[in-house]
């Protein structure tokens, strides 16, 4: 980012963020050490009803993963924003957020309790008082996570293509309330196994 920055902060590993991004205004998340998830929703900062829709993404974009010039749209169909700036090439639009019940399926009984990016969602909705609940949360973006399809149609959790550094920018074509989980996943090598810090930027255009 050419401009000083709006809002320069880190998000310790495996916590909950929230902020706006104003129309207009660019948006970088940067993946400090490598291969660390983060789990990001998007809402319409005036009418938290309109938010981001991976099946509208998809669709409209005929492509499952994200990267420079993907446009990501609302549930109404509309842009909310537009990846503009990319070093990691490819991120993940289908597997979703961690939960309790998700690491209990994938993993065993025991991992029920771990800490999960849908606890974080509404752990940072609980504190900012945003008036949203669990029938707020739609699937999420997964940014710099690698979620290969299989032939069959299944999806596979693998290793991270990002690397220390790395980011994406987006630019708001609307304003947006964005949330996010910088996820705390410990047994699936998205992260590989090791939640890190991430900054987050915002720049005037």
């Amino acid at each position: 980012m050419s401009t000083a920055p709006l809002l320069d902060q880190v998000v310790p590993a495996g916590e909950p963020w929230t902020g706006r991004v104003l129309r207009g205004q660019r948006f970088r998340i940067v993946d400090l050490e490598g291969n660390q998830a983060v789990d990001t929703l998007f809402y319409n900062a005036a009418d938290t009803t309109e938010h981001y829709s991976a099946q509208d993404t998809i669709r409209a974009q005929c492509q499952l993963y994200l990267t420079t010039g993907s446009l990501l749209l609302s549930n109404l169909g509309r842009p909310m924003l537009q990846i503009i700036a990319d070093t990691c090439g490819r991120h993940d639009t289908l597997g979703g957020a961690c939960s309790a019940e998700s690491n209990t399926v994938r993993y065993a009984l025991d991992k029920r309790h771990m800490h999960s990016c849908r606890d974080n969602f509404l752990q940072a909705l609980q504190q900012h008082d945003l008036q949203l609940g669990k029938r707020d949360l739609p699937a999420n973006i997964n940014f710099f996570m690698n979620v290969p399809v299989t032939p069959q149609g299944g999806l596979t959790f693998a290793d991270g293509l990002s690397a220390a550094g790395r980011y994406v920018e987006m630019r708001a074509l609307m304003d947006v309330l964005v949330l996010i989980s910088n996820c705390p996943q410990l047994n699936n090598p998205c992260n590989a196994y090791n939640p890190t810090p991430i900054r987050l930027l915002v720049c005037a255009d």
